[in-house]
């Protein structure tokens, strides 16, 4: 029996019984201290970065520290707000391909540092396009791509 691949729309909303607490492990609280870690629902993170305008931006750290006062936890948990960013990115241009306007601004959410997320679609030259041409200017330090003064451009979740 071949089974269909689900899209990337059917990933997002598939929420495998999240969000949920738990204790952080012995493994993640040697990096992350004791106490206890959300685990979010991929639809949680893809609606945080939803909320950023144009002209603004937000990093994953963000978005797991406003899911972690949520629900009550230490930390939001550093994997799966990646992966779940990953698949809102995807998600959104699988929307775009299929006409839809009203997407996802998935550029705008940066890692770290204000690095940009080279695993999004289109990689960083695309990225780059869609931040520029909000009036972002990005700059190459060595391998990564980081939004210039990107601290400025915050929003507070």
């Amino acid at each position: 029996m071949v089974t269909k691949k689900k899209s990337w729309v059917e990933k997002l909303s598939d929420n495998k019984g999240l969000p949920k607490v738990e204790e952080m492990t012995e493994r993640m609280s040697m990096r992350w201290g004791a106490g206890t870690v959300v685990i979010p629902a991929p639809k949680e993170v893809d609606e945080l970065m939803k909320q950023v305008p144009k002209g603004r931006l937000i990093t994953i750290n963000s978005i797991r520290e406003a899911l972690a006062k949520k629900h009550g936890a230490t930390i939001g948990c550093p994997f799966t707000t990646g992966i779940f960013a990953w698949i809102a990115a995807n998600a959104a241009e699988e929307l775009r391909e299929k006409g839809e306007t009203e997407i996802t601004p998935y550029w705008r959410t940066l890692k770290a540092g204000g690095k940009i997320n080279e695993k999004y679609p289109g990689g960083v030259e695309a990225q780059m396009k869609l931040l520029e041409g909000e009036g972002h200017r990005v700059l190459r330090r060595g391998r990564e791509f980081i939004v210039d003064q990107y601290e400025k451009s915050l929003m507070a979740v």
